[in-house]
């Protein structure tokens, strides 16, 4: 920003609903040089739309999908042609959703921008989230379904089958992005899912990049990492687990530094490959590297551990910390959803966190 724009926001803060006459006469300037400089600050996504909203200091963004999971256990062994007597349970999911709750929880200011129907589960997806999220950017569309996916389990939690409706992400196109940038360009962080189709996700990491706004990227699953770009550039931080590695990269499963020697050759600068019970592997773009082992935790299920690793690693970043801080904050998160059958553990707050950290992980390290 240079002087002229600064007064600017400086009169703004004060004033939101200044006029931009107003705004010429107290610098002096014409009006049509202050609509330049707004045009400009708008761009910079230091302030957004009327009334001049500010963004808000430290915002990360999640953008992805958002749908409800449900399980159905057989209460016995599975007879087939007939009505089986099974326990259902339902939760929120989606990816990005996910993470943006995890954070909320951690109290930091988190935006969602994802899509559900017009539906009875849209509603209910969106009355769960709204209390640990900024939902502002959200969009309902008619006449589309809600995401959701099913898994069938036998009698011992064993999937049978899983069924998967994310149509309504395929309806996202780049003009939603569009649309939205000014909010997105104001974030601190972006986080970004791979549930909407390829020509969206190639946009958000180009502008990122161009922007120079923190990205990090967290697949949704093995088949949707292949949805990315062959070029890279912008992303400053990719999450993948083994499966998506190997699937993005076709390196060896017992090959973790040459497969992020190969994301790291597309343009990512930093990387972190979970590996459940083995901990995780990261390189970053200082050249350092090396494991963090997993600390024995009674697991009760894994459903949502990968997203609670990812929002840890976030909130640390958010929070100025050490790259390898973030990830043993993210490892301390995750241990956190794996005691629990709950998608995002109602139980996360700062304390949890901070307390599961100083009980298993030691600071180490002192570089940024």
């Amino acid at each position: 920003m240079n002087k002229k724009e600064q007064l600017i926001l400086e009169l703004i803060r004060k004033n939101p609903y200044i006029s931009q006459n107003e705004l010429a006469d107290a610098l002096q300037l014409s009006r049509s040089a202050v609509a330049g400089y707004i045009s400009s600050l708008t761009k910079q996504g230091k302030i957004i739309g009327r009334a001049y909203v500010l963004p808000e200091s430290g915002r990360i963004t999640c953008i992805g999908g958002a749908n409800v999971d449900r399980k159905s256990k057989l209460k016995s062994s599975i007879q087939y042609g007939t009505s089986n007597p099974v326990t259902v349970s339902q939760a929120c999911g989606g990816v990005a959703r996910n993470i943006a709750e995890n954070l909320g929880r951690l109290d930091i200011y988190t935006s969602l921008l994802t899509v559900v129907g017009n539906d009875q589960e849209g509603e209910w997806l969106l009355e769960t989230t709204n209390p640990y999220v900024n939902l502002s950017q959200t969009m309902r569309i008619p006449q589309m379904n809600t995401g959701t996916y099913t898994a069938v389990l036998n009698d011992k939690g064993e999937m049978l089958i899983a069924l998967s409706d994310m149509e309504i992400c395929d309806t996202v196109g780049h003009e939603f992005i569009d649309k939205r940038w000014n909010h997105i360009a104001s974030s601190s962080i972006v986080l970004l899912d791979t549930n909407f189709p390829d020509d969206v996700l190639k946009t958000v990491i180009e502008h990122c990049h161009q922007e120079k706004i923190p990205l990090c990227i967290a697949p949704v699953s093995s088949p949707k990492v292949k949805k990315l770009p062959e070029v890279l550039n912008g992303v400053t931080w990719f999450i993948v687990n083994v499966d998506e590695a190997m699937a993005l990269t076709g390196s060896a499963s017992d090959d973790l530094q040459g497969a992020s020697d190969r994301m790291m050759d597309c343009g990512v600068k930093n990387v972190i490959i979970t590996h459940g019970k083995n901990g995780i592997f990261y390189k970053t773009e200082r050249g350092d590297q090396g494991i963090i082992p997993a600390s024995k935790t009674n697991v009760v299920d894994v459903t949502g551990a990968g997203d609670s690793f990812v929002s840890g690693f976030l909130y640390g970043m958010n929070k100025g910390t050490s790259f390898k801080k973030a990830c043993k904050l993210g490892m301390a998160c995750s241990m956190i959803t794996l005691q629990t059958k709950e998608t995002v553990n109602t139980k996360l707050h700062v304390d949890l966190l901070d307390e599961t950290y100083n009980r298993f992980f030691t600071e180490e390290e002192t570089e940024k």
